[in-house]
C-alpha cells in the first residue's frame, strides 16, 4: 500500500549526504572560532604578565630611588658591581653614588631576566624636586617594543 503513495507523500527516513555535509562545515567553522578565541586569550594574558612585571620592575626602582635620596645623579649614569650587598648578616659601607650604580646594575638584570628582550634605564633630570623617568622595555610577541614609564619626583632630605 505504502508503495503506490507519491514520492513526495511518503515520510523521510534520515538524513541525506547534503544536510549531513552542511552540519559538518558548520561545526568545523564554529569549532576554528573557538580554537582562536582561546589562542587569543593566551596571548592577552600573556601580556598582561609582562605588563604586570613591568610595572612591578619600575615601582622597585622607584623605591630604591627614595631610599638612596643621596645618589641621585648616580642612578643616571651606568650601573657597575661594587659590592654593595650586606654578606652574612653584616653591613657592607658604601658610599650613595656607589649604592646608586650598584642598586641600577642589580636592577637591569632583573628587567633582562623577567622580561623578553627586557631592559632598564633611568633618565636623570637635576632640579627642585629632582626627577627621576624609569624606562622598562621589552619585545612583545606580535608588537615592536613595548616600553611602561614612570616619573618619580623625589626630594631630597
Amino acid at each position: 500500500m505504502n508503495n503506490c503513495l507519491p514520492r513526495s507523500a511518503r515520510p523521510q527516513r534520515g538524513f541525506n549526504l547534503v544536510e549531513a555535509m552542511v552540519s559538518l562545515i558548520v561545526l568545523s567553522v564554529g569549532m576554528i572560532g573557538i580554537a582562536s578565541l582561546y589562542g587569543q586569550g593566551l596571548g592577552a594574558g600573556r601580556t598582561a604578565l609582562y605588563r604586570t612585571e613591568a610595572v612591578n620592575l619600575a615601582a622597585d626602582m622607584a623605591d630604591r630611588i627614595r631610599v638612596n635620596r643621596l645618589g641621585a645623579n648616580a642612578y643616571g649614569a651606568a650601573g657597575a658591581n661594587n659590592n654593595c650587598d650586606p654578606s652574612g648578616g653584616g653591613g657592607v659601607s658604601c658610599a650613595p653614588a656607589q649604592m646608586a650604580a650598584h642598586d641600577l646594575l642589580q636592577w637591569q638584570q632583573s628587567v633582562a631576566q623577567a622580561l623578553p628582550s627586557g631592559a632598564g634605564t633611568v633618565l636623570f633630570a637635576a632640579g627642585t624636586p629632582p626627577t627621576f623617568t624609569i624606562n622598562v622595555s621589552w619585545q612583545e610577541v606580535g608588537l615592536n617594543t613595548v616600553t611602561h614609564t614612570v616619573v618619580v619626583r623625589v626630594p631630597n632630605l
